[in-house]
């Protein structure tokens, strides 16, 4: 599984990252969470709005912090 925080580094990033992080603990599996910080790399990916959240190369997210209980969903979908 691949899980990827876009955003340039501003508090939202680094917030969904570290939420990412949390419900990744509280599952117990071991995935590494990538942050693409480039902007070109995000303006490729097609976000429009940071932060982005993208799970195995699917967007989930752009533009706000989604709940825990939706990246749990989120990653259990994906690891299925």
């Amino acid at each position: 599984m691949k899980v990827e925080v876009l955003g340039p580094g501003c508090p939202n990033c680094k917030k969904l990252a570290e939420t990412v992080e949390a419900v990744l603990a509280q599952t117990g599996r071991k995935v590494e969470v990538v942050k693409v910080t480039d902007i070109q790399q995000i303006v490729e990916s097609g976000l429009m709005s940071m932060p982005g959240l993208r799970i195995n190369g699917k967007l989930k997210s752009s533009g706000r912090l989604p709940r825990r209980e939706e990246i749990a969903q989120w990653l259990a979908e994906a690891g299925e």
